[in-house]
């Protein structure tokens, strides 16, 4: 059973690294994650979810890396052993890291892309039988649009700050049907890179019972970004 549920943005900009010298500029948003992240992870296996080129499942020695924004070495998911692929798509790797600053570098953690076919994938059946055979804490890694001003990645699309309403209300609901009908081609137009990681994890949490309070809900460079918290009624 997923006994809780955060659902985390994924820009690279959240990893210091990255941002440098705009760092400070999302401490707010990285230190809410942080607290997120632990609350749910403390006492559960921890499993992240985040969009991908194809659906693949990612062993807790699996790593991912940020060299193509100037960020040398690499980032573990849940083991710091040797040997692990380095297989992980950009959203796991901003997840390992946030996995990492919240729960340290041997935490465990686990992870699943998500693909075009991915409930068809052995990927999905695989996480279904991890959730239906033990308790875990679902980590999922997404943004909003990235058409939300002028300036942002994808230029201004007037339907995208209504389409994350409809994004923050799904996180505020606690109803995993209402992520899971998030509509994915109208997300794709407006550059939603959260869309497939959502609705998969919809899916995984429809028909539970879930206290949801949405933390975080704002677009400060022209994505949306978010930050909700979902944990299971006893």
């Amino acid at each position: 059973m997923i006994v809780a549920a955060v659902f985390c943005p994924q820009p690279p900009l959240l990893v210091p690294a990255v941002a440098t010298g705009a760092a400070p500029e999302l401490d707010g948003l990285r230190s809410a994650c942080r607290g997120a992240i632990g609350r749910a992870g403390a006492a559960h296996p921890v499993v992240l979810l985040g969009s991908g080129p194809v659906s693949a499942s990612h062993s807790a020695r699996s790593r991912g890396t940020l060299a193509q924004l100037g960020v040398p070495g690499e980032i573990h998911l849940g083991d710091l052993s040797r040997g692990g692929a380095l297989d992980l798509p950009p959203s796991l790797t901003v997840g390992a890291w946030l996995v990492q600053d919240a729960l340290g570098p041997h935490s465990g953690a686990v992870a699943y892309s998500v693909g075009p076919e991915f409930g068809r994938s052995r990927a999905a059946t695989e996480l279904l039988e991890r959730a239906e055979t033990g308790d875990l804490a679902l980590i999922v890694l997404g943004d909003g649009s990235a058409r939300r001003t002028l300036k942002a990645p994808g230029y201004l699309d007037e339907r995208a700050e209504a389409f994350d309403a409809t994004v923050a209300a799904a996180l505020s609901s606690g109803d995993g049907a209402r992520l899971e009908a998030l509509d994915a081609d109208l997300g794709a137009q407006l550059l939603a890179a959260g869309v497939p990681a959502w609705r998969a994890a919809g899916a995984l949490l429809a028909g539970g019972r879930y206290d949801a309070d949405l933390l975080y809900d704002q677009a400060p460079y022209g994505v949306g970004y978010f930050l909700a918290e979902w944990t299971a009624r006893g």
